[in-house]
């Protein structure tokens, strides 16, 4: 899978996060994610680096830390409208798996340039075929990006807020 970008969908103003098959059919997978998780996507997307390592960066570093490789994420299923996602790690030569949400799956993998897959079973449940009209109205990935920029500056610290 690839991450096409996070989305900002209307008028629920939800991030989205879309990734698309890089074989086959190419479907998209739009998985509903928090307003954390999108931003600390976005930010590793871009390249930016804040002045104290946000959560995942900090996971990336714990993880390297104790010497623990992360081989790929997968997106392993959907149950009551939630998808669920597994770190496939190797530390001391040893498979370990650990579950995730798909989201902080996808905010890891893009720090660390590991794989991201979904089984054949949540791209059948969730997978979308992509129109050549859609790809040609909302397949701008350049128009996404400024979506999501505009969303990450209305973001604020009291959106975080418990």
């Amino acid at each position: 899978m690839e991450l096409v970008g996070v989305r900002l969908e209307v008028p629920a103003n939800a991030p989205v996060m879309m990734l698309r098959e890089q074989v086959g059919q190419r479907r998209l997978l739009p998985i509903y994610i928090g307003n954390p998780e999108a931003a600390a996507i976005h930010y590793a997307v871009e390249g930016i680096v804040p002045a104290r390592p946000l959560t995942h960066d900090l996971f990336r570093d714990v993880l390297e830390t104790l010497s623990a490789q992360v081989d790929r994420v997968v997106v392993t299923e959907m149950r009551d409208h939630t998808y669920f996602a597994e770190l496939h790690l190797t530390q001391a030569g040893k498979p370990l798996i650990v579950s995730s949400r798909p989201s902080d799956a996808v905010a890891l993998a893009v720090r660390i340039g590991c794989p991201i897959y979904a089984t054949d079973e949540v791209l059948e449940v969730g997978g979308q075929v992509e129109t050549v009209e859609a790809e040609a109205e909302g397949g701008d990935e350049e128009q996404i990006l400024a979506e999501f920029q505009d969303f990450i500056a209305g973001v604020s610290p009291d959106d975080f807020a418990e």
